[in-house]
């Protein structure tokens, strides 16, 4: 969670923080999908998919904040 309050960001740069949080969620989705497309189909997950994943949704909940 970010520690700084979201009230007392300009517009401006609010916009900028949260396209970046964003960016980076996509990134995170990326490397989950590189990743998970080498592992055969009937292999487990590895649990960096799983961390690269819950990453970007964290992300996307923090870049959400900052839209409200």
């Amino acid at each position: 969670m970010l520690t700084t309050t979201i009230t007392t960001l300009p517009t401006e740069v609010a916009a900028a923080v949260r396209q970046e949080l964003l960016r980076l969620a996509r990134l995170e989705d990326q490397l989950a999908a590189d990743e998970a497309a080498t592992v055969p189909y009937w292999a487990p997950c590895p649990t960096s998919v799983v961390g690269h994943r819950a990453a970007a949704q964290a992300l996307r909940q923090e870049a959400d904040q900052l839209a409200a």
